[in-house]
């Protein structure tokens, strides 16, 4: 039987779904401490988000230590355990290979609370605020 064409978007449905997966299962191992890592016991680390490659041969996990602590010695043990996640990731996943997992910091807070604070500036309010008024008229 010939394989299905996929289209673009049922694509990145499968690979937000797997990538979801991957970010459940790396939340789940750090969680319940699975991981023997005095770094990573002490501190609370969230997954905020995986990203598949197209062909589910790569994660790219974004991780965010809470409270900002220590973040560049929780990404380092992060990455010194890659190998232990790797291995449970690939043995909770049915997949024809296992993703091969990078761990990187999740910025996106940071660049949230940056244009928060560029909108709370009183000049750009007042910009807001007139073109508000121009589009009322």
């Amino acid at each position: 039987m010939a394989k299905q064409p996929t289209s673009p978007e049922a694509r990145s449905v499968r690979l937000l779904k797997v990538g979801e997966q991957v970010r459940h299962i790396l939340s789940e191992l750090l969680l319940r401490q699975e991981v023997r890592d005095e770094v990573l016991s002490a501190h609370t680390v969230s997954v905020t988000e995986a990203r598949m490659s197209a062909d589910l041969r790569h994660a790219t996990v974004f991780v965010k230590s809470l409270l900002g602590a220590d973040e560049a010695e929780v990404l380092k043990a992060l990455r010194t355990n890659t190998a232990y996640f790797q291995k449970e990731v690939a043995g909770r996943l049915k997949l024809k290979y296992a993703p091969k997992v990078q761990f990187v910091p999740d910025e996106s807070f940071d660049v949230a609370s940056h244009i928060e604070s560029l909108l709370a500036d009183p000049r750009v309010a007042r910009d807001l605020s007139k073109s508000d008024d121009e589009e009322s008229d």
